[in-house]
């Protein structure tokens, strides 16, 4: 077990570098065990737990004054089971280490976020998800985890063993535990063909529905100060595979998606009244373009310009209404948004704390180029989404309390009741759950 006394230089800080915390120390556990007794001996010394991924989170969900663990030793595939249609993986894994390595077994999830730098944990922890019609978050696919809880103690869970701690501990945020192993279901490895293709807003608004239940995956981003949309359909294909040619996709990835966009965001954020031409120029920048490749390297993408984020979850049914609001809130303000508001589904899933618990859902996601003033437009952003019945991503930017989302999740209560009676010391509290869950 590496253990580190903090120092002045001993700070811990998100992707975004809008969080920081100063634990009073930090470990690396190799091991369950280690682990387990880590959190034993920082109760009994009276300080707080928490364990950090790799920051992609834009709230301080994973910030401590006392012991931060961190993931870098805890990783790596423990255990496949083709018969059963698994892999058990060690909690601190980046999730584009399992998507290589289950390729290499000719293996998939089902469905993925558009980034992989995450932990395993601090993704399905926070709610991370992609989009589809049938398949839903990456907690949703969690089948077993095991934990260990405010007195050391090790659960193995699952819908057959302590079923009512798995049922809530596949989206946890930290608040009942610290995840060593997450188990997985799996599939054999499968072709995606990618469709990507500019559409203006009025015919994605008018034809959302259409899109979302004749695709397997549809998604879209809709540049602000513009009519202009980029849409995307993943849909399985029998192949051959024809992935991105090394040229063209290097100029969509990389120069375009991010060195030619890194300093068009650069340039607004000095200039802001260049933003709206900026943006007509940077959603017709962007063709057309069809290949097909394994799952992985369709669902994913690089992201390298760094921001800050809000994602609402609305009812599926109200994401047209609610984009169109958003849309008016832009044409009509001072505002000047230089990055795309990207819009995703899931089916309803059945994990009490899923910003998709209970109803089919559309995700409504605003950005801005780290080191802008993002908080007005955030603002005027969520008082919309909330209209909706909006529920907040939990790794992203917002301003709701458990008043709000007592109401907002008709299953709050049972994970509070949860919580209670797993860390009814509040080892693993931080002002943010808080905030969030009550104390």
């Amino acid at each position: 077990m590496t253990v580190v006394r903090a120092t002045r230089e001993n700070v811990w800080r998100n992707w975004a570098g809008n969080v920081q915390a100063h634990p009073v120390r930090s470990m690396a556990p190799a091991s369950t065990e280690e682990l387990a007794a880590a959190v034993r001996q920082a109760a009994a010394d009276g300080l707080t737990v928490k364990a950090a991924g790799t920051g992609h989170s834009f709230t301080p969900a994973a910030v401590t004054d006392g012991l931060l663990i961190r993931p870098e030793r805890l990783t790596g595939i423990r255990k496949v089971d083709r018969a059963a249609g698994t892999v058990t993986v060690a909690a601190g894994t980046p999730l584009k280490d399992l998507n290589a390595a289950l390729s290499g077994q000719g293996l998939s999830l089902a469905n993925m976020g558009d980034i992989m730098e995450q932990t395993v944990s601090g993704a399905t922890s926070t709610g991370t998800h992609g989009t589809g019609r049938d398949s839903a978050s990456l907690s949703a696919q969690i089948v077993g985890l095991e934990l260990v809880t405010a007195d050391g103690s090790v659960l193995r869970c699952s819908a057959q063993e302590n079923p009512d701690v798995f049922a809530a501990a596949r989206l946890g945020l930290g608040a009942l535990g610290v995840l060593t192993e997450l188990t997985f279901a799996v599939e054999p490895e499968f072709l995606l063909t990618a469709r990507e293709e500019p559409m203006p807003f009025d015919r994605v608004t008018e034809d959302f529905d259409a899109l979302v239940t004749e695709n397997e995956h549809f998604e879209f981003y809709w540049f602000p100060h513009t009519g202009n949309c980029n849409t995307k359909r993943n849909n399985r294909s029998q192949g051959p595979a024809a992935p991105n040619g090394t040229v063209s996709g290097w100029v969509d990835d990389e120069l375009l998606s991010n060195g030619v966009f890194q300093v068009a965001c650069a340039v607004g954020k000095a200039l802001p009244a260049t933003i709206p031409g900026i943006a007509k120029l940077s959603s017709r920048a962007l063709s057309a373009r069809t290949y097909t490749d394994i799952p992985y390297k369709v669902f994913t993408s690089p992201r390298r310009v760094r921001f800050v984020e809000m994602e609402y979850a609305v009812p599926r049914e109200a994401a047209v209404a609610a984009l169109r609001e958003l849309r008016a809130l832009v044409e009509r303000s001072g505002f000047r948004i230089s990055f795309p508001v990207e819009v995703r589904t899931a089916p309803a899933d059945d994990i009490p704390l899923s910003t998709a618990s209970g109803r089919d859902t559309a995700y409504i996601a605003m950005h801005m180029y780290r080191g802008t003033p993002y908080e007005a437009y955030f603002t005027a952003a969520e008082r919309i989404m909330t209209a909706h019945g909006g529920r907040p991503h939990w790794g992203k930017l917002h301003t709701r309390d458990a008043a709000y989302l007592a109401a907002a999740y008709p299953r709050f209560g049972e994970f509070t009741a949860l919580r209670d009676r797993l860390d009814p010391e509040r080892v693993f509290a931080n002002p943010y759950l808080r905030r969030v869950l009550g104390d």
